[in-house]
């Protein structure tokens, strides 16, 4: 399981970008959290043709569908939605890794019986500078 800010845990920074502009804003090594693709999909587009790891929020299956199509490399989800998008992301292999946000780590037994990829911790997410 992924495991994005843990105190114990090094990893790397989520950023949330609104604009290209943001981009420009933040290391190599962030991950770029975008809005839904029905808001997003040019930044989107931006962060595959230039090899940005990005992730972006998601509210459905279709949603996650769309997501794994564009090459977003992480998709973040609630608990609710999480369970059946990883079904759907084991039964067609994605590339995608399906993070639930969570707020403490009591929550992360449960994901792990249902074979989430990862989690995020809430305060882990930052707004792009």
């Amino acid at each position: 399981m992924l495991v994005f800010g843990h105190p114990w845990i090094e990893s790397e920074k989520f950023l949330k970008v609104y604009t290209i502009d943001d981009i420009k804003k933040t290391q190599p090594k962030d991950i770029l959290l975008l809005e839904p693709l029905s808001v997003s999909i040019d930044i989107a587009k931006y962060c595959k043709a230039n090899n940005l790891p990005f992730a972006v929020t998601i509210n459905s299956v279709r949603d996650a569908v769309y997501v794994n199509a564009i090459g977003a490399d992480y998709m973040l989800c609630q608990h609710e939605q999480a369970i059946i998008v990883q079904k759907v992301a084991d039964d067609y292999m994605f590339d995608a890794k399906v993070l639930v946000v969570i707020e403490d780590e009591k929550s992360i037994d449960t994901l792990i019986r249902f074979g989430i990829d990862g989690v995020i911790f809430s305060h882990a997410i930052m707004q792009a500078r």
